[in-house]
Order: C-alpha cells, then structure tokens, then sequence
C-alpha cells in the first residue's frame, strides 16, 4: 500500500446543518469527521450548508480528528460545493456516487485550480470515492486508480443495493464488498466499509460482530452515522495489546532464525514464513500509526 495514506479506523459523519452535532462531533473519538452536504441536507438547505463549512472546521478538528466534506454529485451542485469546501483545514473531499474514472478525473482537475487559487499546497485535498451504482462498479478498479488524490475507497451500501434490487443483507454483500477491497487493494488505497448495513446502530452486538467479520476480510477502517458506532470501530478496526505483542514475538522469532540461514521456522505450534511475517509486521505498522494518532 501507499505510505501516504491516512489512519482512519472511524469517520463520523455529521450533518454541518446541525449546530448542537457539529459542537460535539469532535468529543466522540473518531479519526475524522464527515460534514455531510449530501444525504442529511435538505435541498431547499445546500446553499446555506456551504457557507457554514468554514466555521465548522475548527469544532470538529479541536481533538485532532481529521476533517473531510461529503459533496454532492449532480454536476451543479457539485461545482459549488467544491467551491466552498476546498479551503485550508478540509483533508480530503468524500465523491458520492462516483460511476467512472472521469468522474474523479474531472474533479481533481476543479480541485487542482482551486488550490492553486488559493494558495494550498498542490495535491493538498484526498478524495474518498464512493461506488453507489451498478454501472460505477463494474468500472471500481480503474476508479481506483483514477487520481493520485485517492486515498481511500468504498461501496455505499444503501445506494448500490437499492440500485442493484437486493437487500444489503451479508449474503448480498459479500462479493461487491470483497471486489471492492481487492479493488482497493490493487490501487494502493484503503479499502473502507464493512459487510453489512450502517443503519442499524442500535444493536451494538450486532454491529460489532459485522465490523470484526470485515476486518478479517482485509477492511481498515468504516464510516459512522452514530456516534455510538465510533468506540465500536476504533476497537475493532484498530490493534489490541495481545495483537500487537503477538507480532511482535513472530518477528523477532523469525529474524533470529533468518540470522541462522532459516526460511521457514516454527513460532508458538505452526510454521511461519515470509507471507506470514509480513502481515506481522503490518499489524506492528498499523500499531504505530494509531499510537502516531492519538499524540
């Protein structure tokens, strides 16, 4: 993977319309936070969310949580949106409904001629790209790779299975989700999300159980729409002590080995080799990137 990515196990999403939410975003433990302009805004209030990003920003970012903006696709909307929210303090923009490569092309070039407008450091704002559609997923992979500005990728749950006629149950989910990882993976990015539906917040066992199940499947990190989902996340998409010790032991165990002329050596019962250590010592990494964080 790239070693320009960001750490997100969690990014909450905050509607930048909700006063007493975007005053408290920033005291729920997330990695980011998301001012939606998108789904929690009302038509008839995109034009007064824009002028209130400015201001949000240093709420939300207080803690050290990264900020991000969710934006709007149709084309008119979108335009104003980046207008208003590639400005100093914004990380990186969140693309809905994203269906091709040129989509995000198209956009990195409208980024590209603000920064330069405004002075921000070219290449400044990330993308998160979200897949909602079935015509958007059956090109993921080159969207991936679209733009170097991609940090991150996702498939929206609700949307793609509205559009797709199928229930986002796990069994539906499974194979666009895997796609979308390996996608990601490919690309370089983090691949975010998880093998289930993010509506139902109220069943925390529940939730925590799909999030775990993602995060054996290779996911890194999720997006929140309750606060009470960003401890869940932040545990589970995150390295525990034993995890972390476990690793830790591998490693040293087969280095000594390796000194010895060893390829393969046994550790605690099994046989470990270059593959196995490997994702070793990216636990270790993932470790140290969450520790880096929270300073």
């Amino acid at each position: 993977m790239r070693d320009d990515l960001p750490t997100w196990r969690s990014l909450l999403f905050v509607p930048v319309t909700a006063e007493k939410f975007v005053r408290t975003g920033a005291d729920r433990g997330a990695d980011g936070v998301i001012l939606d302009l998108e789904d929690a805004v009302a038509p008839s209030q995109k034009e007064r969310a824009r002028t209130l990003i400015a201001d949000s920003i240093p709420q939300v970012a207080r803690n050290g949580g990264d900020v991000l903006v969710r934006v709007n696709r149709p084309w008119r909307l979108l335009v104003r949106d980046l207008e208003a929210a590639v400005i100093p303090g914004v990380a990186a923009l969140m693309l809905t409904k994203v269906d091709s490569p040129e989509h995000v092309q198209a956009v990195a070039e409208i980024v590209a001629e603000l920064e330069a407008e405004r002075g921000l450091p070219a290449g400044t704002m990330k993308f998160v790209v979200l897949v909602e559609t079935a015509a958007g997923f059956f090109r993921i992979e080159a969207i991936a790779k679209s733009d170097p500005r991609v940090v991150a990728l996702s498939l929206g749950t609700e949307d793609f299975t509205a559009d797709c006629g199928m229930l986002p149950d796990p069994e539906a989910l499974f194979y666009p989700k895997q796609h979308t990882l390996i996608a990601a993976r490919a690309a370089g990015i983090l691949p975010m999300g998880f093998v289930g539906s993010i509506a139902d917040f109220r069943d925390q066992d529940a939730f925590r159980a799909i999030v775990r199940r993602s995060k054996r499947l290779g996911f890194m990190g999720a997006s929140a729409i309750h606060p009470l989902q960003v401890p869940v996340l932040n545990e589970e998409f995150g390295v525990t002590d034993a995890e972390e010790e476990r690793a830790q032991r591998m490693v040293a165990a087969y280095e000594a080995a390796f000194a010895q002329g060893l390829g393969a050596v046994q550790f605690e019962g099994a046989m470990i080799d270059v593959p196995v250590v490997e994702r070793a010592k990216n636990v270790l990494r993932r470790a140290a990137a969450i520790r880096s964080r929270k300073k």
